[in-house]
């Protein structure tokens, strides 16, 4: 996924782009100063030094910024291997390395679970375009033809445990462990 993809509802210039990537810096730094339901778009635009109709300009609800914040990291992570480990421990590399974006930024992490549930049209395609990207994680990390079935129950797993730890149920940290197994049960099928 590219960053031409990133929050626009629209392509973006150099400047534009500049703006998105204060605005999304702000959402995050917002985050780490006070609790995510204290969030607004008007104070992230503030801290980005943009006016709010600017912020709304390219985003159009509070969720939408930090769904994008999401998308970013996720983007911004390595590409997983197809080569060395066995197959089902690269697909559970691949996605404990998501798993683990937000487990060391408490607010940010509570704040992403409630953005990526919004009912939010903005939000909607930023976790569509989530998902299509963990599916290609999954994908590049299993080098082997992946059938929909497996690929469908592997990203149940992944999205019921975030949001396991992102309702406090689990902790982010243990998820790398706990995706291992449920990948290893998932994927040893198919040799049978």
């Amino acid at each position: 996924m590219s960053s031409s993809l990133a929050v626009p509802r629209r392509a973006l210039s150099g400047r534009q782009a500049d703006t998105v990537a204060r605005l999304v810096t702000a959402t995050v730094e917002e985050l780490r100063s006070r609790p995510a339901e204290r969030l607004t778009v008007r104070r992230v635009a503030a801290r980005a030094g943009v006016s709010p109709a600017t912020a709304y300009t390219y985003f159009a609800s509070r969720d939408h910024l930090v769904a994008e914040v999401f998308r970013q990291r996720l983007a911004a992570l390595p590409s997983p291997g197809s080569t060395g480990d066995a197959s089902a421990d690269r697909v559970a590399a691949a996605l404990g390395a998501v798993a683990t974006l937000v487990a060391d930024e408490p607010e940010l992490a509570a704040a992403c679970t409630v953005a990526l549930l919004a009912d939010d049209p903005e939000v909607a395609r930023l976790r569509d375009a989530i998902g299509a990207e963990i599916a290609d994680r999954i994908r590049r990390a299993h080098p082997d033809t992946i059938d929909d079935e497996r690929l469908a129950v592997l990203g149940l797993v992944f999205s019921g445990a975030m949001l396991q730890a992102g309702m406090g149920y689990l902790d982010y940290r243990d998820l790398p462990d706990r995706l291992a197994v449920a990948t290893s049960i998932i994927l040893s099928e198919e040799a049978a």
